[in-house]
């Protein structure tokens, strides 16, 4: 390497010849594995493409690894991990969910003792990616292949029929901790007895946050699928996508502005290639004081053409673009080329090009043969740089603004260079945050409502109980008193004896009674339901205000305003104003093109 030091300590104390050398061995044997050429190829890896379609839109990514083998796997599951982690550390806190990472079959990705290069970041994302919007779901059939840490950081569970003692005691010990881990008491014995009790396609779905399980039964699903796709079936279905991907490759800033300056063509009346009154063969003297540039050649020279060489100015520096408001301190380069074929125009910068970084490339000497136009005056002195610095800081004050976008509802705003499509997907994003804040805000204004109707229930179900229990008392003790007025007649000495005629009589009162201990109940019965009835219309009305706000705009209905930031007065920095030298391609015909251009 350049640097025989790191911080204090020699290089070859820490890092020995020896080791360097076996490890540059084996990266170029990687290299040069043809095994290895296939991951060279394709697109990069880049989490938001794989989450956002170019126009915007949210998609799902399917990764298949079931064409390689294991250590590929591996490989491949580990990067992408830790792409996803990476993602998820450059993203803000949200308590709404921007993303799923769904891994289906994690046998062997994520075990309780061994360590592979896939668990670490797995484990991370497990523990950390919640506060940032990303929801992580795991798929297997033995949950004893998971490492108990992941298990007691998984908040929501679905767990169906195990088919050993063993699988069933892990997951109520994951279960158990997770509950701990956030604060929540747990029914180990009767989530056991559920457990125990699952059938076919019937799940418990046990949530940390929530007071009670839910058991659930899937519907039937038929598929036809014949299996998982082989390499060939998975090429033709990316055909159209990667056809589709070249053919919408999008042009950069820089190749726009060079496409701009190479349709640039000035006709001069009379040119030819040979010298004129206004062309030298050499080029002019320039005052030593001002510094000199000659622009390279960026484009082959046409055949039976010319180097023409015309006067010109090159500025280069910064720009520092802050604007409290909209959150940013941004810095970006400039590079300007101002043509002085015929001088100096009035306002010298409106006429200026900007030229990209690829194509300042600078050389010691013109080209063999060129010719040179001749150079106004005004360029030979050095007062007119200082003026030109100085009105180049007006001007790029003045145009040079960085265009932000705005979304005024949730006064948010882009980031510097991000694009339209990225934009708006954090605009839904906050939209979807201020939804589940107001959804949360709903539910916590009805709760009280429904928690009083529900307690109202509970009492008035009490009461029935109580009502049923005395009617059923009173019919009993009714029955007990006819019966012994009845024996008592029957078997007695008298008839119409004193005590007959009181029970007979008390008996009667006691039917009465019944017929209102009935009437009690029935009238009880009839307030439960009306109370269910209240209940039932004020959760309807609640889901149907829940699912109103549930709708979000659609992508491209999402409007947003242009938010200009110049840029900071103070900072604009001009770190070169150079007289340049700029090339020109001079045909028989009369016509010049540039040269400094790639495009």
């Amino acid at each position: 390497p350049g640097f025989d030091k790191i911080g204090f300590m020699e290089l070859d104390a820490i890092f020995p010849p020896q080791e360097r050398m076996a490890l540059a061995m084996q990266l170029n044997n990687l290299l040069a594995s043809p095994s290895f050429s296939a991951w060279m190829e394709g697109e990069s890896l880049q989490i938001d493409k794989l989450l956002m379609s170019p126009a915007g839109k949210p998609r799902i990514s399917i990764m298949s690894i079931s064409h390689l083998n294991d250590a590929e796997r591996m490989f491949f599951v580990t990067i992408l991990l830790n792409e996803v982690l990476a993602w998820v550390r450059s993203q803000s806190g949200t308590s709404s969910l921007r993303a799923i990472l769904y891994m289906d079959e994690v046998f062997g990705y994520f075990p309780p003792t061994a360590n592979p290069p896939s668990k670490q970041p797995m484990l991370t994302l497990l523990k950390q990616a919640r506060a940032f919007g990303l929801g992580v779901v795991l798929a297997t059939q033995n949950p004893v292949d998971l490492d108990y840490k992941g298990l007691s950081n998984t908040g929501t569970w679905f767990l169906g029929r195990l088919q050993t003692e063993r699988d069933k005691q892990r997951l109520l010990d994951g279960l158990e901790n997770a509950n701990a881990t956030a604060g929540h008491g747990f029914n180990r014995a009767r989530i056991e007895k559920i457990m125990s009790s699952l059938g076919k396609r019937v799940f418990l779905l046990h949530n940390v946050h929530d007071d009670e399980p839910v058991v659930f039964q899937t519907r039937w699903a038929l598929s036809y699928l014949s299996g998982p796709l082989t390499r060939q079936q998975i090429t033709r279905l990316m055909q159209a996508k990667k056809n589709a991907l070249t053919e919408a490759k999008p042009i950069s800033t820089g190749e726009f502005a060079g496409a701009q300056l190479s349709t640039m063509q000035v006709h001069v009346q009379g040119a030819k290639p040979q010298a004129t009154q206004a062309e030298v063969t050499g080029p002019p003297l320039i005052p030593t004081e001002i510094p000199q540039r000659i622009l390279a050649l960026q484009k082959q020279l046409p055949a039976q053409a010319k180097v023409l060489y015309r006067p010109g100015i090159i500025a280069r520096g910064k720009l520092h673009y802050a604007d409290t408001k909209a959150k940013i301190s941004y810095w970006t380069e400039y590079r300007k080329i101002l043509p002085a074929i015929a001088g100096l125009p009035e306002e010298s910068w409106d006429a200026s090009e900007n030229i990209s970084p690829a194509d300042l490339d600078f050389v010691d000497a013109h080209e063999a043969h060129s010719i040179f136009d001749q150079v106004d005056n005004t360029l030979l002195k050095k007062t007119t740089y200082t003026a030109l610095e100085r009105e180049l800081k007006s001007y790029l004050y003045r145009e040079e603004q960085l265009i932000l976008s705005l979304h005024e509802e949730l006064g948010l705003y882009s980031a510097a260079e991000e694009d339209s499509s990225t934009f708006k997907g954090r605009i839904q994003h906050g939209l979807r945050e201020e939804r589940d804040l107001q959804m949360e805000k709903l539910k916590a204004k009805y709760a009280p409502k429904i928690s009083l109707l529900k307690d109202k229930i509970r009492r008035a179900e009490e009461k029935v109980e109580r009502e049923q229990e005395q009617s059923g008392m009173q019919s009993m003790n009714t029955t007990i008193s006819i019966g012994s007025s009845i024996l008592g007649a029957l078997f007695g000495r008298k008839l119409t004896t004193r005590t007959n005629v009181t029970g007979v009589a008390s008996a009667a009162r006691s039917a009465s009674k019944i017929s209102k201990e009935r009437n009690d109940v029935s009238r009880a019965k009839e307030a439960v339901e009306n109370l269910d009835d209240v209940l039932q219309d004020l959760e309807h009305e609640l889901d149907a205000q829940l699912e109103q706000m549930a709708k979000l705009p659609d992508l491209k209905d999402i409007e947003v305003s242009e938010y200009p930031v110049r840029p900071r007065k103070t900072d604009i920095s001009v770190e070169e104003l150079s007289f340049v030298w700029l090339p020109y391609s001079v045909k028989t015909t009369g016509i010049t093109e540039p040269l400094f251009h790639s495009n």
